[in-house]
This record gives structure tokens, sequence and C-alpha cells, in this order.
């Protein structure tokens, strides 16, 4: 395992030399975190940071260009910037703005739910108690078909939806019931099912999935498997 590690660093770095920015997987970032020549940066909001962070990690709202601009410009270009943010998206732009200013840059694919997901070490985490599987079903059950919502605040596709699953309440009142289940805080239920990105949309039907779709989804095709 540590002739793994020392494998999957070597090729980082190395690949870092060819070419200022690279993604890496959460083994791979991990390795990288223990280097000495490596800063840790986490572009998210304030708020996503204080609920939970990678360790040693500096921050920096890419999505408030000023303060990550101001910020950002004291991070030492000798050393590798270890870059990520929720999900991945964020981060793989401000990792090729940093890496257009001469940085060298490794990206957290997946993102912190992700990172999460793998049972990553974090800090900084609120104590809230995650939805258990058992209460989950609870949620699933009944006689109308039920929408699961995989979602959080902090994501844009998700932000997307919100009018979209509105709209569809006001369609289809009384026929299905919608349940909201927050991505970034239930990670747990999140890997039992399987659930590996942000927005995920399940439907039950007497306890049982029917249905599922990652991503932007049309209220047409919602209609089609509710009704």
């Amino acid at each position: 395992m540590k002739n793994l590690v020392f494998v999957l660093i070597g090729w980082l770095l190395c690949s870092c030399g060819a070419s200022a920015q690279q993604d890496a997987n959460a083994d791979q970032f991990l390795a990288l975190t223990g280097k000495a020549n490596v800063q840790v940066l986490d572009v998210r909001t304030a708020d996503e940071y204080k609920n939970g962070h990678i360790k040693n990690a500096l921050q920096a709202d890419w999505l408030n260009q000023s303060q990550f601009a101001d910020r950002t410009q004291y991070l030492d270009k000798s050393n590798t910037i270890l870059v990520y943010c929720a999900s991945g998206g964020r981060s793989a732009k401000a990792a090729s703005w940093l890496a257009q200013k001469g940085y060298t840059v490794v990206n957290l694919k997946g993102g912190f739910t992700g990172w999460k997901l793998e049972n990553k070490p974090v800090e900084g985490m609120p104590d809230i108690k995650q939805l258990s599987m058992a209460e989950y079903k609870d949620y699933t059950s009944g006689a109308l078909p039920v929408l699961i919502d995989f979602g959080a605040a902090w994501c844009p596709p998700c932000k997307k939806m919100e009018p979209v699953l509105a709209s569809l309440q006001d369609e289809l009142k009384g026929k299905f019931k919608l349940v909201k289940v927050d991505g970034g805080i239930n990670t747990d239920v999140m890997k039992e099912l399987n659930v590996a990105a942000l927005p995920t949309f399940i439907i039950y039907r007497n306890g049982k999935e029917v249905w599922r779709k990652q991503g932007i989804t049309d209220i047409s095709e919602f209609k089609q498997q509710l009704q």
C-alpha cells in the first residue's frame, strides 16, 4: 500500500511538471495532503467551509471574484495547490484560473461530497444527526408515489431544479409526495444508495425504487414517471 501511495504521489508531481493543472481522485488527493510542499485550498463559501473541511485547508470563495483574487495572491507558487469545492465544478474553474496565473494545481474530482463518501478525514463538521436508513425507508413508504430529491443549498443545478419541482407540486397536487434529502449532510444514506452526485432524483412506489435520474430533469419526465 505504501508503494502505491508513493507511486501516486510521484505520478501526480511529475505530471504537474508537464502541465500546470491536474485532477486527482480522493485517494490521490489524500496522499498529496501529507506532502510538505503543498497548500490545500477550499474554494467554497465561508458557510460551507464552516460546515466541514479538509485538514489545514485555506478558504477563498470562487464565487466572490474580488475576494478570491485577493486571497490567492498570497499563495506560494513554489508549492502545489490542492483545490476542492463541493462537487468539483467550481474548483475545476478555480484550478484553471490559478494555472493561468502560474500556479501548479491539483483539483479534487468529486469535491468534498465525494471525499466524504469515500470516508476521508474531515475537520470542523457540526454535530448534525444524519438521516438513518430506517428513517429514509419510512419516507419512501405509503400509498402515493414518493419523489426523493437528493440536493443541497450550495449545489447550482439543485437550485436550478427548485422552480421545476415547485411547478411539479402545483400540477400534480395530492398525487405524489416530495421528500428533500440534504446531500451535504446525509452522506451515509447516499453511500448506501449509491448516490454519487447531486441532484439525484429517485421515485418509489410502495416502498420500492422504480426510477432514478441524476442531474437536470425536465418536468415532463417527472410527470411521465409519476402518473
